[in-house]
């Protein structure tokens, strides 16, 4: 199918194979589900080891000035809005290959994005001068996030597109989905602090040698988790291209992104929602490290918040469907909110205190995380209503281009703000003044509370698709497929 042809309706498979004569695809099921959960897990392996860890290593052991670090953060997002709606164009145009449009990119990028991102975390180069140890995060960082991280991100993602087309069915996939992203999680912010962190003369640092062998482990099992999701993940969905001069042209594609009120809002929404999200697990390191002095508890506060996400997994897709997404991230968020502002208030020098209001806090962030990955085929709904095309490759890059841009501002947030406040860096670490310990607490609280305010200002007053608006997409597409008469 291509994009300009006729949509195959919700429950469906694709009548013809333009390749070939038609292949029998197994029914969905939990197979899949799990399979797609593991895809995350993959990715999550390298995306979150590099969100936890790359600031405080290239800070704290390689001795890259925080202001350096941020603004790379940030510079390379610039560079992703070309690789990402680049690759999403490529894989839109290509010919599929025998297992599919999405899943051999599976294969092909699984061995560099992991190699890339231990070589990301050697401190080969840490006795070297500073341009060298400079030079050598920008190569590494560019080389795993804007290349090959990007080449397999990008098709993992618009895959949900093909597996099924069933609302329902594709709302499990982004529950299973944000499960892997949390299982993930657990492994990289709860365990890896355990192993990366040591006590010398009574302070806490981070190795650097402990620090690439972490990497080598998440690499080997990001590996492994890809082949899991392209051994259990079917694409039912076919999904050939049209020649070049029937399809529509990019700019006019574009254009009709950008005036897609639902893509939009949930770019804006998402967008200031995970740099509060990103710019927390930035400045954990340096809270537990510096301001409670125990780099070790980062594994506790880690697990607490995680907690949420992990609760709400067998109930997210049910009140999805009695409630509506929008209207469960708009509360939700409004939680985490208070939560934040709470914390900041109270200013806790208890730990265990912290970790509570932090778990709150998390519960907000996760009502609407959990679900994000199905407001996002929403969003491909509502551009076939406005306009008869899906492009959903096309518009999954658009949307991982804003999240990537997401957390290169809150990397860049936070390497700019420790600056601000005056933290130190230098290599083995320094004791910081009161002064910067206060900073890193309202850097930690008050600032993300003040982001996830206008996250959810957009997801309220801009995002248009209501439990409502997406029963009405829903049925108009139905009576759209009826009227062009597709068979089964």
């Amino acid at each position: 199918m291509s994009t300009m042809d006729p949509p195959t309706p919700p429950g469906r498979m694709a009548p013809t194979n333009p390749q070939g004569p038609v292949t029998t695809r197994r029914p969905f099921s939990l197979r899949d589900k799990i399979g797609y959960m593991f895809g995350d897990f993959g990715n999550d392996f390298t995306f979150l080891l590099q969100s936890s860890f790359f600031l405080i290593f290239y800070t704290n052991v390689m001795g890259i000035s925080a202001a350096h670090v941020g603004t790379l953060l940030f510079a390379a997002r610039i560079l992703d809005a070309f690789t990402d709606v680049g690759a999403g164009r490529l894989i839109d145009t290509l010919k599929p290959g025998r297992s599919g449009r999405f899943k051999p990119w599976l294969l092909r990028i699984m061995i560099p994005v992991a190699a890339s991102a231990f070589l990301m975390f050697s401190p080969f180069l840490q006795d070297g001068s500073y341009g060298v140890r400079l030079g050598w995060m920008i190569l590494t960082y560019i080389l795993w996030g804007s290349v090959f991280y990007t080449l397999i991100n990008i098709p993992y993602g618009s895959m949900a597109s093909v597996i099924s087309n069933k609302a329902g069915e594709r709302a499990s996939l982004s529950v299973f989905r944000s499960l892997g992203a949390t299982l993930a999680n657990l492994g990289i912010s709860v365990i890896l602090p355990l192993i990366v962190f040591v006590q010398i003369d009574g302070n806490s640092e981070i190795s650097g040698n402990r620090m690439m062998f972490a990497a080598l482990g998440c690499g080997i099992l990001a590996i492994a988790c890809y082949l899991l999701c392209f051994t259990n993940v079917e694409e039912r969905i076919e999904t050939a291209p049209k020649p070049k001069s029937e399809r529509m042209g990019f700019v006019q594609t574009m254009g009709t992104l950008v005036t897609n009120r639902a893509l939009t809002g949930l770019i804006f929404s998402s967008l200031f929602m995970l740099i509060a999200f990103m710019m927390m697990g930035g400045m954990m390191p340096y809270l537990f490290n510096e301001y409670f002095n125990n780099g070790q508890l980062l594994s506790a506060v880690n697990f607490v918040g995680l907690l949420p996400t992990l609760l709400l997994v067998p109930f997210a897709a049910k009140l999805a469907k009695k409630l509506g997404k929008k209207e469960v991230g708009v509360v939700g968020m409004l939680i985490g909110v208070a939560a934040g502002l709470v914390l900041f208030v109270l200013r806790t020098d208890s730990p265990v205190v912290f970790m509570i209001g932090y778990a709150v806090l998390m519960f907000g962030v996760a009502c609407l995380n959990i679900l994000i990955w199905a407001f996002i085929t929403d969003a491909i709904d509502f551009q076939e209503v406005r306009t008869g095309e899906r492009n959903d490759a096309t518009v999954y890059a658009t949307y991982s281009w804003a999240r990537k841009l997401g957390q290169a501002i809150a990397g860049g947030l936070t390497g700019w703000a420790l600056g601000w406040i005056g933290y130190e860096s230098v290599a083995g670490g320094t004791e910081q003044s009161q002064g910067v310990l206060d900073g890193i607490y309202s850097l930690s609280t008050l600032v993300p509370a003040g982001l996830l305010l206008v996250s959810v200002l957009a997801l309220a007053f801009w995002y248009p698709l209501s439990k409502k608006r997406v029963d009405e997409n829903v049925a108009t597409l139905e009576a759209k497929h009826a009227a062009e008469g597709v068979q089964d």
